[in-house]
Formats: C-alpha cells, sequence, structure tokens
C-alpha cells in the first residue's frame, strides 16, 4: 500500500480501492457493450460509468487529505475536503445526465440503425449491475460505519449506476421482444431524469455541509446530553442552564462550543472541571469531535442550584 494511504483507516482504504477498480473494469465493459450494440441507452450507463471512476480517484485523495492531520495553516483539520468531493460527484452525475439527455432526444429526432448483439450487449450489462449493486451497499455500509459521507457518496452513485443498467436492459429486452427501437432512446431519457436527480440531492448534502448547516441528529443529541445536567435533578455535574449551542461537520469531524452558566460561588478550578466532565462526554457521543463549553455565573435570583454543587467532578 502507497506510504500516503496509511493515514486511512484499513476499511475505509479498501472500499476506496475496490471502487477504483470496479469502476474502471465496468467502465470497460459498458463501452465493449456500447460499441457491439450501438444502444442509446447503454450508452447512458457507460457514460455514467466515466463520472464513477473520475469521482472514485477523487474520492480516494479526499480520504487521504482528509485523515491528515490538523497543522499551523489548517487547525481545524482537513475534513471539509470530503465535502468539496461529494459536490464534485455531484456536479459530473449533473453533467452526465445532460449530456445523456441531449444524446438520447437526438436519437428520438433521428432514428437509429437497429441495435445489433441484443444477446451479448444484455449480458455484459447485466454482469456490471450485479457488481455495480454489491460493491455499491458495500461502500454505503462502510461510509455509514466510518462516518465518511465520501465513501457514502460514492456507495450511493454505485448503486444508482445500478439502477441504470437495470434500466437500460429493460430498454434492451423491449427492442428485442417487442421491436421497439424507440424505447432505446426513451429509456436512456429516464436515466437522464434519474441520475440528474441524484446528482442533485447530492449537491445539495454537500453544500450544507460546507455552508456549516446545522445537523438535526446532532443537535437532538447535544441538547439531550446538555439537558440531562440542568438544574438540581440533573446528573452530576449539574449546571444552571445553557445557551449558544453551536456545531458543525468538518467532513467527519465534530466541532461543537456552548456555554453554560454556573453557581457564582464556585472557584476557576471547579468550574474547569465541570466544563471538562461535560466536553468529554460530548465528545465520547460524536466519536470524532472536539467540543469547547465557555463557563458564566448563573444570573437566576436565587440561583437554582444555591444549595450546592458536587464538589470533586471525576473526569474518566
Amino acid at each position: 500500500m502507497f506510504p500516503s494511504l496509511r493515514r486511512i483507516p484499513r476499511p475505509e482504504a479498501a472500499a476506496a480501492l475496490l471502487s477504483l477498480l470496479v469502476g474502471i473494469t465496468l467502465l470497460i465493459i459498458k463501452f465493449i457493450a456500447y460499441f457491439l450494440t450501438g444502444s442509446a441507452a447503454i450508452f447512458s450507463d457507460a457514460l455514467e460509468s466515466i463520472v464513477n471512476v473520475l469521482a472514485s480517484s477523487v474520492a480516494l485523495y479526499a480520504l487521504i487529505v482528509a485523515h491528515s492531520p490538523a497543522d499551523t495553516d489548517h487547525p481545524y483539520g482537513h475534513g471539509k475536503i470530503e465535502f468539496l468531493s461529494a459536490h464534485f460527484e455531484g456536479g459530473m452525475i449533473v453533467l452526465a445526465a445532460i449530456a445523456i439527455a441531449i444524446k438520447a432526444i437526438d436519437m428520438l429526432l433521428v432514428p437509429p440503425p437497429p441495435i445489433a448483439q441484443l444477446g451479448l450487449g444484455i449480458i455484459l450489462i447485466a454482469v456490471a449491475m450485479l457488481i455495480n449493486g454489491g460493491v455499491g451497499l458495500f461502500l454505503i455500509r462502510t461510509g455509514r460505519r466510518q462516518q465518511s459521507i465520501t465513501l457514502e457518496a460514492d456507495g450511493h452513485h454505485l448503486l444508482s449506476d445500478a439502477i441504470t443498467s437495470a434500466t437500460a436492459l429493460g430498454a434492451l429486452a423491449l427492442v428485442k421482444v417487442f421491436h421497439w427501437p424507440l424505447a432505446d432512446p426513451i429509456a436512456a431519457l429516464f436515466i437522464a431524469a434519474y441520475i440528474g436527480w441524484m446528482g442533485t440531492s447530492l449537491l445539495r448534502r454537500s453544500s450544507a455541509g460546507l455552508m456549516d448547516r446545522q445537523d438535526a441528529d446532532d443537535e437532538r443529541l447535544l441538547r439531550q446530553i446538555l439537558d440531562s445536567h440542568i438544574g438540581a435533578k440533573g446528573k452530576a455535574p449539574q449546571i444552571c442552564s445553557y445557551h449558544k449551542l453551536r456545531h458543525r461537520h468538518s467532513g467527519r469531524y465534530h466541532w461543537v462550543d456552548f456555554h453554560i452558566m454556573l453557581p457564582p460561588k464556585l472557584n476557576l478550578e471547579q468550574g474547569h472541571a465541570i466544563a471538562s466532565a461535560i466536553e468529554y462526554e460530548i465528545e465520547q457521543a460524536l466519536k470524532e469531535g472536539n467540543a469547547t463549553a465557555h463557563i458564566e455565573p448563573c444570573l437566576e435570583v436565587p440561583c437554582s442550584l444555591q444549595g450546592g454543587v458536587q464538589d470533586e467532578v471525576e473526569i474518566t
């Protein structure tokens, strides 16, 4: 394995390399099928495979950079490159959809010659569909387990490629059984619409990450943790309240900051211990993240914790 790949956890590196190798193999298979048949639907499928190979290459590079340690120029790490990778992939998918639609419309206006060697074309595309579907599901599971939007996006792309292969197979079957050649460009238009929708969805999701849009699941988790420490009935360490909760992603890495209100009688060491304990709890819950708590004196009169808080806070 290349030295730079050692930065990536083994499951992610294996998944990214598998995606790239499979993409190159299926690209060759699909273009062979297209040159044998001249099918617009198979051309659509083959064109998307070019996007697969480009996207897999960028995804592998993005994973290498994302796992690079923080430095003076990038104190928050390099995780956001995963959103850039997903954004690039979404843009490439949309461009492929436009190219497919143009090809299909041209074939509708100018009837193409009869599709040749249908049987062999069907076999090649069926093989590609099964491989893409299996690898796509594997990448999605690995991406979710490793919290990698790059692998998850690549997996969804391969899974959608399997769906486009299935559509191409359906078109070839209609041409073969009913001798209806227009089924081929019509199927290509459906493929263009589908992958165009998929690419647009991926662009929206990656843009949300780049713009630091608040994650609803993270919001619920963080408030659940902080709410559990509020008041005399809250679990240790107790706080009076909290506010200014903010959080964002840098790829898979989470950054959280918030303000906690504590009884004014506490000294600096006690306040710091409480803040550190809650920070640690949040970081453990997020798995990969950094939490920062700002301490403020409670302004309630009387303070909800005027009876006192724990004298000692154990930090594990």
